[in-house]
């Protein structure tokens, strides 16, 4: 396989294989992405800190973290309001189970996808 400076699309699996994937549902998906966001809200307990993290407006953060919110039956993120240290934004347990579901069908994704690529001839 040549290399290329040129970004390939999707992530790096394998060395051969490149992939995205998305869990949909509803009219709205949730990918990689969001998951990033979802897991950056969970380490700042900020929407705003974690939209500065992935360089994502925070009006951006907020329309996906909506549109998240919607999909499911219960939220995956509530703000939370006032307080001594000012409020802020916190993963809520549903929001975890997402993530680590995710997680979960990535890390048998690269399982799978690290096997197949042994058959290829590339």
């Amino acid at each position: 396989m040549k290399e290329t400076s040129k970004k390939i699309p999707g992530e790096a699996y394998t060395g051969a294989i490149h992939a995205r994937f998305w869990l949909a549902g509803n009219e709205h998906y949730i990918g990689i992405g969001r998951i990033t966001l979802l897991e950056k809200i969970e380490t700042f307990g900020s929407i705003n800190a974690a939209a500065k993290e992935m360089k994502m407006s925070y009006k951006k953060a907020w329309k996906l973290i909506d549109e998240m919110n919607q999909v499911y039956d219960e939220p995956l993120v509530l703000k939370v309001h006032g307080g001594k240290s000012g409020g802020g934004s916190q993963v809520t347990p549903k929001g975890k189970a997402v993530i680590k579901a995710f997680k979960s069908l990535e890390a048998k994704l690269i399982q799978f996808l690290e096997v197949e690529v042994k058959t290829l001839d590339l």
